[in-house]
């Protein structure tokens, strides 16, 4: 059956309600909902059925959605343990130690966020929260911590070799992949979306420019001209939220923690990846590079992230910091914790399915092709489609989840480069989180650098528009040479010209004697 214009319709409506509601599990459960009461003759009762027994429970049941379901459960358990353990205080203490100036403590702190690549709120709330006595010192606003913290946690996500974003998206790239017939690897092609990151790449080099050139502009100079000239670290009046997740990332009373309960995981974590590349891939009997092009991506990834939970517990229980009965106990918690990250994924491979079925795809593809839209603007129009909805909504991952079964078909059809156009689609998904108020990474930034959140929205937005506005041109250069390269210096070198302008013309000079003080925290917060 043709539908046409129609099968736009179930995209349609998850994008509209996740606007709406800012939620995007009942949007999607909408959109596929709708899609399968159009194709049991609009009868909504037969559509509530067809829903479940046709798309939700099939995609759950496939090995490879399996696969992805359980290493997602995985990382949680990790970063629960990680959390237990205490090694991510024991690095932030090493670094405080080290911190001399306000220039360092933000350096120190954008290191510390690059470090943690693996998680988004593990990032946000940590990072925030060990760091916070050490920026406090060194005169360094909260509205700035907040803006550190939260532009290095999810754009590493998508930069790191492995995290629970790069699972997630795996997840989707492999479906799309399966009903499209393309056999390279899903952690392959990740891969090779990295260089075409713009947004996620020029955002922490847009915090490295800020800190050590000290290129403030907008209402975060205000905020920095206060903390340095006044040592009040928060506004007057000013309300940071209450933060009592930030209870799991205390590690145990009278314990100190060591640098290697998070290191050693970690060197686990990644390190097992590429030899289990090749195992899964049949090396030696196949060459090195068909052995990485065949290798089973998520069967590695969730024997690695596994050995990397054994070994944090192992540790951890070796330490006397929790007892095996309580490791159990972590290991449901860990899963639990994922509980979003199931429902998401299930319901995006089942609106994946419902478009397939449409002809969605097909549809758009022909009316690009029969509008006369150039391919080379289509990873613009993606980037800045999933701006606007990852604003509107506050979610990257509902993003993805909407965006990518109509962006990898728009790929493989047009013959667009697969990695920009997924590239271009976590981009957008980023720029439009990071300049949101409801996105729950902005959120967690805010509270775990004590910052009052909406201070934190209105003094990252300038800088985030900033790397927006150079990464939108980068993937216009991109488009039009085919260079990854070429994309990437061009957005760098408009970005260092955006933010000396805004420092020229939006600016706020601190005085030479307050800019390298420092103060007592305590001090700071109670004159605020």
């Amino acid at each position: 059956m043709e539908f046409g214009i129609l099968s736009l319709l179930p995209p349609l409506l998850a994008i509209v309600l996740a606007i709406v509601t800012r939620n995007v599990i009942p949007a999607l459960f909408a959109g596929v909902w709708l899609g399968a009461t159009m194709m049991h003759g609009w009868n909504p009762f037969a559509g509530i059925y067809a829903s479940f027994n046709e798309f939700i429970i099939p995609s759950l049941g496939d090995p490879w959605a399996m696969t992805v379901l359980a290493y997602c459960g995985i990382f949680g358990v990790l970063i629960m343990a990680l959390q237990k353990t205490g090694g991510a205080h024991a690095i932030a203490h090493a670094i405080s130690k080290k911190v001399k100036t306000d220039r360092g403590a933000q350096g120190s702190t954008m290191l510390f966020g690059i470090i943690i690549f693996f998680e988004d709120y593990f990032n946000a709330l940590t990072v925030g929260s060990v760091m916070r006595s050490v920026t406090d010192k060194m005169r360094v606003s909260r509205e700035k911590l907040a803006y550190v913290v939260d532009s290095t946690s999810a754009p590493m996500c998508l930069l790191g070799p492995v995290s629970t974003w790069v699972v997630f998206v795996m997840g989707l790239i492999g479906v799309e992949f399966s009903k499209l017939g393309i056999s390279e690897s899903e952690y392959i092609t990740y891969l090779s979306t990295i260089p075409f990151n713009y947004y996620a790449i020029l955002a922490i080099l847009m915090v490295g420019l800020i800190a050590f050139k000290k290129w403030d502009f907008g209402p975060m100079a205000q905020a920095e001209y206060r903390a340095r000239t006044t040592g009040k670290v928060i506004r007057d009046g000013a309300q940071p939220p209450s933060d009592d997740a930030l209870e799991e990332v205390e590690v145990s009373e009278g314990y100190t923690p060591k640098m290697r309960n998070m290191v050693i995981p970690l060197v686990v974590l990644v390190g097992m990846i590429p030899p289990l590349f090749l195992w899964t891939g049949g090396y030696p009997e196949n060459d090195f590079m068909t052995a990485i092009s065949e290798s089973k991506g998520g069967m590695s990834i969730l024997i690695a992230a596994f050995t990397a939970t054994i070994v944090a517990l192992a540790m951890g229980m070796q330490q006397k910091l929790f007892s095996f009965k309580e490791s159990m106990d972590m290991i449901v918690k860990g899963f639990k914790s994922m509980t979003i990250v199931y429902i998401i994924l299930a319901l995006a491979w089942s609106i994946g399915s419902i478009t397939d079925k449409l002809g969605t795809a097909s549809f758009v593809v022909e009316g690009l092709t029969n509008a006369n839209v150039s391919p080379i603007f289509i990873p613009v129009f993606i980037f800045l489609i999933g701006a606007l909805i990852a604003f509107t909504t506050g979610t990257s991952y509902g993003t993805f989840a909407i965006l990518m079964p109509i962006a990898i078909p728009l790929a493989a059809s047009m013959d667009i480069s697969m990695a920009m156009i997924i590239a271009a689609v976590f981009s957008g998904g980023i720029f439009g989180d990071h300049c949101s108020p409801i996105s729950d990474t902005t959120i967690l930034s805010s509270a775990g650098s004590a910052s009052d959140h909406i201070d934190h929205v209105n003094t990252q937005i300038p800088y985030a528009i900033t790397a927006g506005v150079s990464g939108l041109i980068a993937f216009v250069v991109a488009g039009l040479s085919g260079s990854w390269w070429a994309g990437l210096i061009t957005g760098a070198v408009i970005l260092v010209l955006l933010a000396f302008l805004g420092n020229k013309f939006w600016g706020k000079a601190i005085p030479d004697g307050a800019k390298e003080s420092n103060t007592n925290p305590e001090s700071s917060e109670a004159s605020s």
